[in-house]
């Protein structure tokens, strides 16, 4: 076998490609994971690694493991699920796979592509949940905002669901990027693609008391991150998603995922119910293309017809028939 040419070795390769072209630190976890999973599987199946011996057949086999597999069962952060992966998440494997080899046609590692005789699998439509009006009042009021830290974690969960930011959009705000007059942010989103989000008047005021009066000392003077853990250290990505998943539990939300994207769902609903339109918050959202942005415009049309339901003129007249 050529070590240059093994699967662990071109992956590498691919990493640093994907890191040069401005791919995003989660985006290439992604795409490395799935490769590392199904390398994994080709060890121990006994099938070859070297990237010229793999064929299609062997990728198919993958694909048909796969959907055997339960979900988390190569994750070893978490626990593995009963139920098994879902068909979007091996959709995910098939783009990874398609992406990879034309890397490697592009560089010259392979001439023939085998991923052109797999075609992208149909995924089962997405659930998207969202919070109800009385979930949202359950967690803000769980929340001690009389606290330093409390009033912090409260301006995030607001941020949050004014903005539909990403975790990572809204762990990377630095001080500069918080224009309170104006009312918006300056966001870094995927592939470093700078846009403009805009903030509601609320998020202002208590943005503006939060920088005030209860963010903490910066541990280091060149520290300008807007939100800060107890030690004057920027809040990582996993320390914002703990302390949510805190929230939803003190506030007995059942039902729901009580996650960041959670709340990215909810405010996209609530921005269409409320008058918004597509194309705008395609750009608030940082939506590339309106195939994602459609799915928000099914769950607000599935809510105007639930509140149809409740207020319907003629019904709330209780006419004879």
């Amino acid at each position: 076998m050529n070590p240059a040419t093994d699967l662990a070795t071109l992956t590498e390769g691919y990493r640093l490609c994907c890191a040069a072209e401005g791919k995003s630190p989660m985006t290439i976890r992604w795409y490395c994971g799935k490769l590392s999973v199904f390398r994994q599987y080709l060890e121990t199946s006994g099938l070859p690694t070297e990237i010229g011996a793999v064929e299609v057949g062997h990728i198919r086999k993958f694909l048909v493991h796969l959907s055997s597999a339960r979900a988390d069962q190569n994750n070893p952060k978490k626990r593995p699920r009963e139920e098994a992966l879902s068909s979007l998440t091996i959709q995910g494997y098939v783009r990874t796979f398609k992406a990879f080899y034309s890397w490697l046609m592009r560089e010259g590692y392979v001439t023939k592509n085998p991923m052109k005789l797999i075609r992208v699998p149909k995924a089962a439509k997405i659930i998207i949940e969202t919070f109800s009006d009385e979930q949202i009042r359950s967690l803000l009021a769980s929340i001690d905002t009389k606290d330093a830290l409390g009033y912090r974690d409260y301006c995030v969960l607001l941020v949050l669901l004014d903005t539909g930011m990403r975790l990572s959009e809204l762990a990377g705000l630095r001080l500069p990027d918080v224009h309170l007059e104006q009312g918006e942010f300056k966001v870094c989103g995927k592939g470093q693609k700078e846009r403009i989000v805009p903030m509601g008047g609320n998020v202002q005021r208590v943005l503006w008391k939060y920088l005030h009066s209860y963010r903490p000392e910066p541990a280091l003077p060149m520290l300008d991150y807007l939100f800060l853990d107890r030690t004057g250290e920027p809040m990582k990505p996993d320390c914002i998603y703990r302390m949510i998943k805190r929230s939803g539990h003190r506030a007995g939300l059942r039902g729901v995922r009580c996650s960041p994207h959670t709340f990215r769902h909810t405010f996209a609903k609530n921005y269409l119910l409320n008058g918004g339109d597509v194309f705008s918050l395609q750009k608030i959202l940082g939506h590339s293309s309106l195939e994602v942005v459609k799915l928000y415009v099914n769950l607000a049309a599935a809510d105007v017809h639930s509140q149809h339901r409740k207020f319907s003129p003629v019904d709330m007249m209780r006419l004879r028939a």
